[in-house]
């Protein structure tokens, strides 16, 4: 994760507006987890966020992330989601 840090990602159509979806990173009991200490990436498609998640989950996992909330903007998409393997 260290290189993609602070990455953003973008794409879409020319001159579509789209809004931003993004992963809030959360503790277990819900507590946010402030993205200064994790890659905060920005996707321009619920797919791009949900591949990306699907890419790196065990490294938010590893990090102390243990489930997260996909955003589209502000509004709340679905979550919170857990990182954790069911047993």
């Amino acid at each position: 994760m260290g290189a993609e840090r602070g990455m953003t990602f973008t794409g879409g159509e020319r001159g579509v507006a789209s809004m931003p979806w993004t992963w809030r990173y959360e503790k277990a009991d819900g507590t946010p987890i402030a993205a200064d200490d994790l890659q905060e990436a920005i996707f321009v498609s619920q797919g791009d966020a949900e591949t990306w998640l699907g890419e790196h989950w065990r490294e938010l996992l590893a990090a102390g992330v243990d489930q997260v909330t996909l955003l589209e903007d502000s509004r709340t998409e679905y979550g919170p989601m857990s990182l954790h393997p069911e047993d």
